[in-house]
């Protein structure tokens, strides 16, 4: 229940500390899990002290036990070992300090850490953070790769050493940090942000040598796995040897069987990227040489054509036929011309043969009336009617004479 105070009514510490006492006492025993950090066994006391870690979260609580409790499980729980206690909260108030009294403590074993494991893999992978849509595809020659390792680790070693030896230019970001234990957690996700937020990272290899699952179990953790996940810049996991498989590996852009093998996917060799080019090189003088004479086979062939050596063979060889054929245009022409003079000249004689003119030229007249008709029936005149007569050379007048 929320407690009422003001500013005038406040409530002293001692029972502030005695509230949050009473809240505690009411939770009961629950059931903790967690990494032991610390272990205190001091000889010939009742009590042992533990520190519980998650490192997750990076949250740590005291923990504290009789020695039969803890004497139960104390030849397979070491500082390191991830425990489940069956524990009640309690509250010391005079220093104001929480823990836990454990009842019971339980190591846990391999294959419950394998079945969590295998139940995380299978939430994330409903979420879609190992589908392949999301990896992104690593640079064929990256300027400076992020490196997370151990410090002064044999992975830390095979990477450098194999990627300065195939590609010598290359550079590194190297961030140690702890890779198993309580601190690895944290310190990876840390480093994974600092190395994703500079620029100039191209990729990130996150090493780790072999080791027992409990080992390699903070590269499962979940925390680490949504922090590669929202990387915009390509990861590489190289953790443990081939047959290890840690979570990291389904999240990363890339998996690497070891440290070694993420140097040689990472970096390309130099010896092999020369004899790549000298292949290509002569491949591309090849095509051009073929290429080339291909082209001369192929003008020479052209060139030997009876049309371009003798442009005007063809030319020449036909202006016979056009001279034949103009003669006989113009023959043609003329052979109608003439015809068709011919039959000007029929048609000439033949109109002036049957003109009026000619009949006059021969003696004869024409007879007009005064109105212009030609007389044609003596009935048509009358006695004494002048008559104008019209003869080849001129016209004269006359009267009819009855």
């Amino acid at each position: 229940m929320a407690v009422n105070t003001t500013p005038e009514a406040p409530l002293p510490v001692g029972e502030v500390s005695r509230l949050i006492g009473g809240w505690i006492d009411r939770l009961g025993a629950v059931w903790v899990e967690g990494q032991i950090t610390q272990l205190s066994r001091r000889p010939g006391a009742g009590v042992v002290f533990l520190t519980l870690r998650d490192p997750s979260y990076d949250i740590s609580v005291g923990v504290t036990c009789y020695r039969q409790v803890f004497d139960t499980v104390a030849d397979v729980v070491s500082e390191g070992a991830r425990v489940v206690v069956l524990a009640k909260p309690e509250w010391y108030a005079p220093r104001g300090q929480l823990s836990l009294r454990a009842a019971e403590i339980r190591p846990v074993g391999v294959g419950e850490l394998l079945a969590r494991l295998e139940q995380l893999k299978k939430t994330l992978a409903r979420e879609g953070l190992f589908a392949p849509e999301r990896k992104k595809p690593l640079p064929f020659l990256p300027q400076l790769v992020g490196l997370v390792c151990g410090r002064a680790s044999a992975a830390e070693r095979d990477v450098l050493e194999n990627a300065r030896h195939r590609w010598p230019a290359v550079r590194f970001e190297v961030r140690n940090v702890a890779v198993q234990g309580v601190h690895a957690v944290p310190q990876v996700v840390q480093a994974v942000k600092e190395l994703d937020a500079l620029d100039d990272v191209d990729v990130i290899i996150v090493a780790r040598g072999g080791g027992s699952v409990e080992d390699l179990l903070p590269f499962s953790d979940e925390q680490l796995i949504r922090t590669v996940a929202q990387c915009r810049t390509p990861v590489v996991s190289a953790i443990g040897h081939e047959p290890d498989n840690p979570l990291l590996d389904h999240v990363a852009d890339l998996r690497a069987s070891t440290p070694t093998d993420a140097a040689k996917k990472v970096v390309p060799d130099v010896g092999e990227e020369y004899e790549r080019v000298r292949l290509l090189r002569d491949r591309a003088r090849r095509c051009v040489a073929a290429l080339v004479d291909r082209e001369e086979r192929g003008l020479a062939h052209a060139l030997a054509r009876p049309s371009i050596q003798d442009p005007h063979r063809m030319i020449d060889a036909r202006a016979d036929q056009v001279a034949d054929l103009l003669d006989r245009a113009r023959r043609c022409l003329r052979h109608q011309l003439d015809r068709a003079d011919s039959e000007l000249s029929h048609t000439h004689a033949r109109v002036v043969a049957l003109s009026p003119a000619a009949t006059l030229k021969r003696g004869y007249a024409v007879l007009q009336r005064a109105d212009g008709h030609a007389v044609r029936d003596p009935g048509e005149v009358t006695g004494g009617e002048a008559l104008r007569a019209r003869v080849s050379e001129g016209e004269f007048s006359v009267r009819v004479d009855t």
